[in-house]
Parts: C-alpha cells; sequence; structure tokens
C-alpha cells in the first residue's frame, strides 16, 4: 500500500515536471561523465553502455505510467529507425515495471529497440533521471553530450538534429 501511494506520488510528480519543460530545447550536459550500467533486457540479454562506445546512444528513461513517455515511444522509434544505417542506438531504460506491463504495452506500441529493466531504479538515479521522461545523448566518444527531460518529438526537429550533429 505504501508502495503504491508512492509510485502515485513519483508519477504524478514525473507528470506535472515533465509536462511543464516538454517544450524546451535540449540542454547541454555538464554533469561529468555518463555512470556505467549492466541492464538486461526483456530476453534477458546484458547492455553495458561501454559495448555501445563508437556509436550515438539515446538512452531514455521511461515508464509506462507516465503519460509523456508513452506518447514519447513512437517518435523514438521512427528515429531509430530512420538511422537504422549509421551508428545510432536507443536504448529505453524503464523504471521498476514488472515485465509483463512492459510486454503489454509493447504489444500496443511495438518498438524497434532495447528495453532495459532498470528493477531497482539504481541506473536512473546515478543518471539523476529524477523527471520521465528522461533523456541522455551520448556522443561517440562515450561522454553524455546533451539531455532533455521531458516529452519530445525524437523524430524531427531539435531532437533530430541534435542526434544528426552527433553523428557527423
Amino acid at each position: 500500500m505504501i508502495a503504491a501511494r508512492a509510485r502515485a506520488g513519483l508519477a504524478a510528480l514525473a507528470l506535472v515536471c515533465a509536462g511543464a519543460v516538454a517544450g524546451a530545447e535540449l540542454q547541454a550536459w555538464t554533469g561529468g561523465p555518463p555512470p556505467p550500467f549492466a541492464l538486461e533486457d526483456l530476453a534477458g540479454r546484458t547492455h553495458r553502455l561501454a559495448d555501445y562506445r563508437g556509436k550515438v546512444v539515446l538512452v531514455n528513461f521511461w515508464a509506462t505510467w507516465c503519460e509523456p513517455c508513452r506518447d514519447e515511444m513512437p517518435s523514438l522509434a521512427r528515429l531509430q529507425a530512420a538511422l537504422a544505417d549509421r551508428p545510432f542506438t536507443v536504448l529505453a531504460v524503464n523504471l521498476d515495471e514488472p515485465v509483463s506491463r512492459i510486454r503489454k504495452f509493447i504489444a500496443r506500441t511495438p518498438l524497434n529497440f532495447p528495453v532495459l529493466l532498470d528493477r531497482d531504479a539504481v541506473v536512473a538515479k546515478a543518471w539523476r533521471a529524477r523527471i520521465l521522461p528522461a533523456t541522455y545523448l551520448v556522443g561517440r566518444d562515450g561522454r553524455i553530450r546533451q539531455v532533455h527531460f521531458g516529452e519530445l518529438d525524437w523524430s524531427s526537429g531539435a531532437g533530430r538534429r541534435a542526434v544528426e550533429a552527433l553523428l557527423e
């Protein structure tokens, strides 16, 4: 009961905060190197951020209970599809939800990138993802370059331009 109330409070906070910044541009990252992670995907394969060095990586922290997160997912899938022939990938890090709930969401909204499980939200805390969705653009050198808190259409506009600039 207490956990459900805490999750509901977090959901409300995330929705309010994300809605307030949804129109904002990407911000330059000044928080230092990305914390390493090793997270399993839905098939049980482990993904480490270090495995993607040499690629531009969009790390998106999200949850199915977060409406802006759900709304943003199709644009991430379109971006992944548009850049499929480039050294780019999206890693969607789900915050502490049951796999059955994530699979149900993916059945309705097909995704073409790995969904990683942050089962205890330790990685989200290390990355300072306090507002959902929280998205970090990691350059080919493995450094975080830009961050965006809130929903963004990643398949066009500022989001796509930021990714393409890192691919040049």
